[in-house]
């Protein structure tokens, strides 16, 4: 099967005055079609930047300085500007971390939602605003005509999100990237969304990339994960593998972080915070807060090393 994305190599670095913020440095993984990875890591990572670079939404002073972004066949990073805005929202859409900030407060939703269609499939607007009620009513709004009518700051945090998802669906793309799509929802509603997004990769066929720092949410919705710190790939593959058995200090140091209610919330804290991307560790970047970290760790960048098809870990400890 053909791979749908390939990310090989990818740097993303942020010039400013004095230093660099080398804020992906060297990240390489794929996604199959109709599949779900899920990209964590703690904050500071380069999660979310991973996720921009893969459809060149940087901002100066950022810049793409290396690498491939390989989208059915087509290498992302060579074509232009014009072909770019024909594919964001198309073939890729984007479901952003703080819906309100992506939603115009002064348009309607109607507005905002059919001229994605309009644009993208060259539609009239009453063949757009039929396929948007049909979306809306699909990711579970109550009585679409009259959200298609409102403002977005008279809707709900999770209304708003539940839009923005609508509207990255709503031209059948192959590919959605979702950067933390619950954050700043109460419980109830990010499970309502992530319930909503595994039932609609099901119906629709999308693959999606989960961009998260919390490890329960890619176990419930992910396929695979791609561990992230401090700019690397520290270890990647199937959810359930990583969960049984991660090879990664970084991975099992995560895994013990999280509260597990069979075992009355208890967790353990990983000492030490992410290092300063503008000066990172030499060696493995996570051996300053590793408790099984050797000398050549800290001279040594460890390469990823493939152990089976799907299990990929940059750590010195697994031959």
């Amino acid at each position: 099967m053909e791979r749908l994305l390939e990310i090989r190599g990818l740097r993303t670095y942020f010039y400013l005055r004095k230093s660099t913020v080398k804020a992906v440095d060297g990240v390489s993984f794929w996604m199959e079609p109709g599949e779900m990875v899920g990209l964590v890591g703690e904050s500071g990572s380069g999660k979310s930047v991973t996720a921009l670079s893969v459809l060149r939404l940087i901002d100066l002073p950022g810049r793409i300085v290396e690498g491939q972004v390989i989208f059915q066949g087509r290498d992302l990073l060579s074509t232009t500007e014009e072909e770019m805005n024909s594919l964001r929202g198309g073939a890729i859409s984007m479901i952003f971390q703080n819906p309100r900030s992506c939603l115009n407060p002064v348009l309607k939703v109607e507005t905002q939602i059919t001229r994605v269609h309009q644009v993208h499939k060259g539609s009239s607007f009453r063949e757009a605003w039929q396929r948007a009620l049909e979306f809306l009513h699909r990711v579970g709004i109550p009585d679409p005509e009259r959200v298609m009518n409102q403002y977005p700051y008279q809707l709900s945090g999770g209304m708003c999100q539940r839009v923005m998802i609508a509207m990255a669906l709503l031209c059948e793309p192959n590919l959605v990237i979702a950067d933390e799509p619950t954050t700043g929802l109460d419980v109830t509603i990010q499970g309502q969304i992530l319930k909503l997004m595994r039932d609609l990769r099901r119906e629709t066929q999308a693959a999606q990339l989960l961009v998260t720092h919390d490890l329960g949410v890619a176990a419930e919705t992910c396929d695979r994960m791609v561990v992230m710190y401090c700019g690397k790939v520290m270890e990647m593959g199937r959810v359930d593998e990583i969960f049984r058995e991660p090879l990664h200090p970084y991975t099992e140091a995560l895994l013990r972080s999280v509260p597990d209610i069979r075992k009355d919330f208890r967790t353990q804290t990983i000492p030490g915070n992410v290092p300063d991307p503008r000066d990172p560790p030499p060696g493995c970047r996570f051996h300053p807060r590793c408790q099984e970290s050797m000398e050549i760790c800290r001279t040594e960048e460890p390469p990823v090393r493939a152990l089976g098809e799907d299990r990929h870990v940059a750590c010195h400890k697994v031959g």
